[in-house]
């Protein structure tokens, strides 16, 4: 999946960090981020996609489930996008990124892998 997120962060300019992580919130895949920094990106969205989905859950005739979030901040600019069952593509770009771009290649990823992104639901195991 790497060459993958490298694909997008890549192809389109102003992109500073690309995640891929589980629903609650484990960083499963990054690329051009450090490993703390994906950590901490990837806990933040965790608490952003269940926010997103309280605020979704509002709409009579929606399913409550989040597909995409997007934050203008000073700086720049946060994507967090549903990308299968349990796990989510998360970009931070600067100020200066084109934002149809983003969000156009962000969906082509998630589709073009769309079953290796699933998060399936963790289960109490027994010690061993």
């Amino acid at each position: 999946m790497d060459w993958m997120l490298k694909d997008l962060a890549e192809g389109v300019p102003q992109t500073r960090h690309v995640i891929v992580l589980s629903a609650d919130g484990l960083k499963m895949a990054q690329h051009s981020t450090e490993t703390d920094t994906a950590d901490r990106l990837a806990a933040a969205c965790a608490g952003l996609q269940s926010l997103a989905a309280a605020v979704a859950s509002e709409l009579p005739h929606g399913s409550g489930k989040m597909r995409l979030l997007v934050i203008e901040m000073d700086g720049g600019f946060f994507y967090l996008m549903a990308a299968g069952a349990g796990a989510y593509l998360a970009v931070l770009a600067d100020e200066g990124v084109d934002a149809g771009l983003m969000g156009q290649r962000m969906r082509d990823l998630v589709l073009r892998i769309g079953e290796h992104l699933n998060s399936p639901p963790r289960h109490n195991q027994p010690a061993t």
